[in-house]
């Protein structure tokens, strides 16, 4: 992995909870301000397509318990193209 360097102002506080987690760890503070970079990454990406791409017709109306069943066994037997559900 390529790492590239970079400059940060941070909260006295802040850095002093780093210090002690990575001394209790035994791992790096850069690793841990590593991570913190990566899931703040990770939390503000946008993804390119949506979470949910497929859509469904319907109605209008909520289906009843039943009828979710069942259209989801129309769908696993219609791709998987056994005729019957898994």
């Amino acid at each position: 992995m390529s790492l590239k360097r970079t400059n940060v102002y941070a909260d006295p506080e802040d850095l002093a909870i780093i210090k002690e987690a990575a001394r209790r760890r035994g791992i790096s503070e850069a690793e841990i301000i590593r991570q913190g970079i990566h899931l703040a990454a990770m939390a503000n990406r946008v993804w390119d397509e949506p979470l949910f791409s497929r859509t469904f017709e319907g109605s209008g109306r909520a289906m009843t318990k039943d009828e979710v069943r069942e259209t989801v066994a129309d769908a696993v037997r219609s791709e998987d193209g056994s005729g019957t559900a898994a």
